[in-house]
């Protein structure tokens, strides 16, 4: 396994639309391993996309099980993900790997129903809420080569510098 590079903006292969994955293989599954274990040597990273590696797959990797008080799934893959049902707006504060200088207001719904295949290509389903449904649709936007930047409620005043630490 390996901690890939990350792209960060403004690197325009961010801008890429991905493509459907079509072969559930070990090539796959072994990116897969690289992805989760990129995610998780970022820092809070509950999210990954592959087009923020460089590799222009429709696969998503959100585990948000590392925030306390939140309701989640635990680890889901979503292999050629599709959001099926969406409700209730809500504006809330985004960061991204791709973009560590700033946060930044974003209009997210607040229940979703995804559906998508995993690394075997068997059918998964599933119903997200709340902060586990913002990162959903998060790591989404990045195989649509949308970046939370793109869906700034508004830039003068919803788009906010890291402190750095």
């Amino acid at each position: 396994m390996a901690v890939l590079k990350v792209l960060t903006y403004p690197d325009p292969r961010l801008k890429t639309i991905s493509v459907p994955v079509e072969a559930f293989d070990e090539k796959l599954r072994a990116f897969v391993r690289d992805l989760e274990e990129t995610m998780r040597a970022g820092p809070g990273g509950v999210g990954i996309a592959a087009p923020q590696v460089g590799e222009f797959t429709r696969v998503v990797i959100v585990d948000v099980s590392i925030k306390k008080n939140v309701a989640h799934h635990g680890r889901m893959l979503l292999v050629n993900p599709e959001i099926v049902l969406w409700e209730d707006m809500a504006v809330g504060r985004e960061g991204c790997m791709s973009v560590p200088d700033y946060t930044g207001n974003v209009i997210r719904a607040q229940r979703i129903q995804v559906a998508a295949r995993n690394e075997h290509g068997d059918a998964v389903h599933y119903e997200c809420t709340g902060y586990e449904a913002r990162a959903v649709q998060h790591e989404l936007d990045h195989l649509d080569g949308m970046l939370f930047l793109d869906r700034l409620v508004s830039r003068r005043h919803d788009l906010f510098a890291r402190i750095k630490k």
